[in-house]
């Protein structure tokens, strides 16, 4: 079986989209998928399938609108993945906890970086499908605004380094 890491968008971030964790163990557990693992409750859980990433998302998707009553986005992972998006940051020297990894589900735009408005101290710099920022003030103080971040999922490096060793404990 192999291992995938889930990111959902926009869950029990700020009030909105309150999904328990439990709820989503019991959709993932439904949809056939096994040894479910969830790390805080900002919708991440870590999974193991014989189906590819593209049908772990469909049926975790389709089983998540009918319960939240509209869409909610789903990002999938290898561990390989997310080990090469924590390879790359670009701010290592950076706490954890001040790095936040922009996952955007799809190719980077051209120049995703345009349209950005209120940057003041932040850090910037593009990947591989994601966006790093570096928060040296913190995030809830920022104003920063990235246009192509907008249909995608933060998690700071701290949480990524968690959901590796959680995939890594499963041999992955």
């Amino acid at each position: 079986m192999a291992v995938h890491v889930v990111l959902l968008r926009a869950v029990n971030v700020g009030g909105t989209g309150k999904l328990a964790m439990a709820d989503l163990k019991a959709m993932a557990a439904d949809a056939g998928f096994e040894a479910l693992q969830t790390y805080i409750a900002s919708g991440n859980l870590v999974l193991e399938s014989d189906q590819s990433a593209t049908a772990v998302k469909d049926a975790l998707e389709a089983r998540l609108e009918a319960h939240a009553g509209k869409p909610v986005g789903v990002i999938v992972l290898s561990p390989a993945a997310l080990n090469a998006v924590a390879d790359a940051n670009p701010f290592p020297e950076a706490p954890g906890s001040r790095v936040i990894v922009l996952f955007l589900g799809a190719a980077l735009p051209d120049d995703p970086l345009s349209g950005m408005k209120h940057q003041a101290d932040e850090e910037i710099a593009a990947g591989s499908g994601v966006i790093y920022v570096h928060y040296p003030s913190g995030q809830g103080q920022s104003k920063l605004v990235i246009p192509a971040a907008r249909a995608g999922t933060g998690r700071n490096m701290n949480t990524v380094k968690k959901l590796i060793d959680m995939a890594a404990a499963r041999g992955a």
